[in-house]
């Protein structure tokens, strides 16, 4: 099963630009957008309803044209839940979780730590509960997957210049530390695991300074996996040929 993961930066956009058939002839069983900046009713037909999937969205309640997250999938879920039950988190509609069976799904678009330090204590305290939340759903015996765009690249091979951008936020201590934490739980990054060293890799890079042409990016969209759906995974990889975005989609291959 291919489960696929981008961040669209505007769903409409890509559609409007001409990117959205291309995107679909990679052909996912099950695919997650963040950032979609759009409520489902102002989505063209053919991207709200399209054919062969079942779509779920949930949207900012706080502004138009902000945040936003979809999950698009074959199989129909046994349950679909919007959020986390934490008002100051659900209201930016950033979190989808799909549930098949035993395993649930988490399409999560993670806030951004820029904008001075309110947001970047925002973006910890979201952590933080995630976390927290994952956790009680893997104590019940549900196996997890989460994706998306966590805003935070992990190690210094996970960006072109990680020199320079030591004291900057998406590769701030902090930040690398939940993402040590989250492994230190018993969750995969799914990319390393199968390119444990490989270099130039990215899932994002600035428009404003065309760092896409020269590969200056930054490897911040993910697909981790608790440890007890290892034997179920077979591969992962990121889509850098597909255009329409600041960022590229990312994917796995899974038995579910």
């Amino acid at each position: 099963m291919k489960i696929l993961s981008w961040n669209v930066n505007g769903l409409r956009s890509v559609h409007r630009n001409g990117y959205w058939p291309r995107f679909l002839k990679e052909d996912p069983d099950i695919f997650c957008f963040q950032e979609t900046k759009a409520d489902a009713e102002q989505l063209p037909d053919e991207v709200r309803e399209t054919p062969g999937y079942f779509s779920y969205f949930a949207s900012s309640k706080m502004r138009k044209g902000y945040s936003g997250v979809a999950i698009y999938t074959k199989n129909k879920p046994d349950k679909v839940e919007y959020g986390m039950g934490i008002d100051r988190f659900d209201n930016e509609g950033r979190l989808l979780a799909a549930y098949f069976g035993d395993v649930v799904l988490f399409n999560v678009y993670f806030p951004n730590g820029g904008g001075g330090p309110e947001r970047l204590a925002y973006k910890f305290d979201f952590y933080d509960a995630f976390l927290e939340h994952i956790e009680a759903l893997r104590k019940k015996g549900h196996k997890i997957i989460f994706c998306g765009d966590v805003n935070t690249a992990h190690e210094a091979i996970d960006l072109a210049r990680p020199k320079e951008n030591e004291g900057n936020t998406g590769f701030l201590p902090e930040e690398r530390a939940w993402i040590d934490e989250v492994v230190n739980h018993g969750y995969i990054d799914t990319f390393r695991l199968f390119h444990p060293r490989v270099e130039g890799s990215y899932s994002y890079w600035d428009m404003k300074t065309h760092a896409r042409d020269r590969n200056v990016g930054w490897r911040i969209d993910y697909f981790f996996v608790s440890t007890n759906l290892r034997p179920r995974l077979r591969d992962a990889f990121i889509l850098p040929a597909i255009l329409g975005s600041d960022h590229a989609p990312v994917g796995i291959d899974i038995d579910l």
